[in-house]
């Protein structure tokens, strides 16, 4: 809100260069956030088909957790005014990426009741498959 109003102050003095700084900056932290909520959430996503891939099997709760994730992935990610989207696909994929090996860690606490520790579990499970099928999801 102090953006704001410092923004307010700027065109109200005419400082047309400094509030296109302080624009530049709104965006930049709007973005971050946008990004930080996606990553969030794709590593629910992919907690989830970790999981179903090594235990190879699926319950309800972790379908609806994984539509659930795909749904709010895709909210976030899409631009309402101008359309489009504010991650790319090699940007999601690179976000996805990022964050397996924490879902991996998290993943391993839960897959068959906690029994093996993250390298086990990735030994189990093609990481490069768990990633393109979670891209999948998010863009149907």
């Amino acid at each position: 809100m102090e953006e704001l109003l410092e923004l307010r102050q700027f065109l109200e003095q005419g400082k047309i260069h400094e509030a296109l700084l302080l624009v530049d900056e709104l965006e930049e932290m709007s973005l971050s956030d946008k990004i930080n909520k996606i990553d969030s959430y794709g590593v629910i996503l992919l907690i989830h088909l970790i999981k179903q891939k090594a235990e190879k099997r699926s319950t309800r709760s972790g379908d609806v957790s994984i539509e659930n994730t795909v749904r709010e992935i895709n909210k976030i990610n899409k631009r309402r005014k101008s359309g489009g989207y504010y991650l790319n696909q090699t940007e999601l994929m690179d976000t996805l990426q990022q964050g397996y090996q924490v879902a991996l860690k998290r993943a391993a606490l839960e897959a068959f009741e906690g029994r093996y520790e993250a390298q086990e579990l990735a030994a189990m499970l093609d990481q490069q498959e768990t990633l393109a099928e979670a891209l999948k999801l998010i863009q149907q």
